[in-house]
């Protein structure tokens, strides 16, 4: 039996890059998992890519994640369509670009928030009756060095995580009574946001992974989702409010981050 059989879980973003490494290292060990995605063509093409011994277990609904209504849908669905709720992954994110501080606009502010914070807060308040039902409940977020480290360029982005954490932790003290773990994950990975960062400055890019402590910048499936993995299993139980830094290292120094932008 797998770490988190018979164990259900949400993947928000579950379709590409960590989120699609958590997807798959949650089914490999036992769960089933709806993948919430935006983008239907990569929710379908994994969904083709996986073992045919995952179909039925794992499943696909596009979800606009900065939509309540659709994130609160998301969580009717997972419950009605397999019987329960025990994990809750909150990683969807869709970027809008670097620009300089005095540069950002309250709309790139606001849609930042939207999908970091309210996002993963509507999903968490929806979700909450589940894990309450059951007697247990996993909560994660995905957050980012980029806040923790002030990465230029991307104060909306830095900004709306850090704010997750904020709320991760306010989850974990408040919840805790519910046996309900709220956790966080700042990784290091070649998510797609990264290798589209690499492209466009690819010395930067090999001066990161030259500065990581274990040289190279890690991989979705094989270096985060076994993390996730663990935050989502019973041998987690007594972990919570807590940020881990799934990076090889890189947040001890501080990330190389200096993007050339005009």
């Amino acid at each position: 039996m797998g770490m988190l059989e018979g164990r259900v879980a949400i993947v928000t973003g579950g379709a590409a890059g960590i989120g699609r490494g958590i997807t798959e290292a949650y089914a490999r060990a036992g769960a089933s998992v709806l993948m919430a995605d935006i983008d239907v063509l990569a929710g379908n093409e994994f969904l083709d890519y996986l073992p045919a011994d995952f179909q039925g277990r794992v499943s696909f609904m596009q979800v606009d994640v900065t939509d309540k209504a659709q994130v609160q849908a998301m969580v009717a669905q997972a419950v009605s369509q397999f019987g329960r709720l025990d994990i809750l992954v909150n990683n969807a994110w869709r970027g809008s670009g670097f620009a300089r501080l005095e540069e950002q606009t309250d709309e790139k502010m606001r849609g930042a928030f939207d999908m970091a914070l309210m996002a993963a807060f509507w999903a968490m308040q929806a979700s909450l009756p589940e894990f309450r039902r059951l007697g247990a409940g996993r909560v994660i977020n995905l957050c980012s060095l980029n806040g923790v480290n002030a990465h230029m360029y991307s104060a909306d982005y830095n900004a709306g995580k850090e704010a997750l954490r904020t709320l991760t932790r306010t989850a974990a003290r408040e919840w805790a009574e519910y046996q309900v773990c709220c956790n966080v994950i700042c990784p290091g990975a070649a998510s797609d946001a990264y290798q589209r960062f690499a492209r466009s400055n690819p010395e930067n890019a090999a001066a990161m992974a030259n500065a990581n402590p274990m040289g190279r910048i890690g991989d979705p499936l094989t270096d985060i989702a076994p993390v996730a993995v663990f935050l989502a299993s019973d041998d987690s139980r007594y972990l919570t409010g807590n940020t881990l830094f799934v990076d090889g290292g890189a947040h001890i120094n501080g990330v190389h981050w200096a993007p050339k932008l005009p």
